[in-house]
């Protein structure tokens, strides 16, 4: 398996197509959540992805500063089914903040968690700023990092 990082510029029309299917299967049907994944933000952001043969196996999408908020955020963070348990959500989530710390230069993300996540991005030095809300039915808390994590490469 193989982890591949690229803007939107630099995917090709199959990846671009397999990030989808995965995003659409697992936040619209596998949550039964009817919404527009497609929201015109993919074209800014930085596309996270770890690679099983034909398959992504774990996703999530960068965004830059100014794009969902004036920090810098991680979302569309999924782990298809078969694969999880292995410990992917958390390599991904590491290797999401590593590069926008280390590459973008931001200290600041701030994420869109759902709720029963909470204590999974604290773990990660997330704190929540709202109060739980519901966003497509599903409680949310917003959660903000402000401290640098150690770099990947120092560990």
């Amino acid at each position: 398996m193989t982890w591949h990082i690229k803007h939107f510029n630099e995917l090709s029309t199959t990846e671009l197509y397999c990030i989808l299917k995965e995003r659409t299967d697992i936040f619209v049907v596998e949550q039964n959540c009817p919404y527009p994944e497609v929201d015109g933000k993919d074209v800014h952001c930085y596309h996270l992805l770890k690679w099983e043969g034909e398959q992504i196996v774990a996703y999530a999408r960068l965004l830059p500063p100014g794009i969902a908020y004036k920090q810098a955020s991680i979302g569309r963070v999924i782990v298809r089914a078969s694969h999880r348990g292995q410990g992917l959500a958390g390599e991904l989530f590491a290797r999401a903040i590593d590069y926008i710390q280390q590459q973008l230069n931001e200290t600041e993300i701030k994420i869109q968690a759902q709720q029963y996540l909470c204590k999974f991005y604290g773990s990660y030095g997330f704190d929540p700023i709202s109060e739980s809300y519901l966003e497509d039915g599903i409680p949310h808390v917003d959660m903000l990092l402000t401290k640098r994590l150690e770099p990947l490469s120092a560990l």
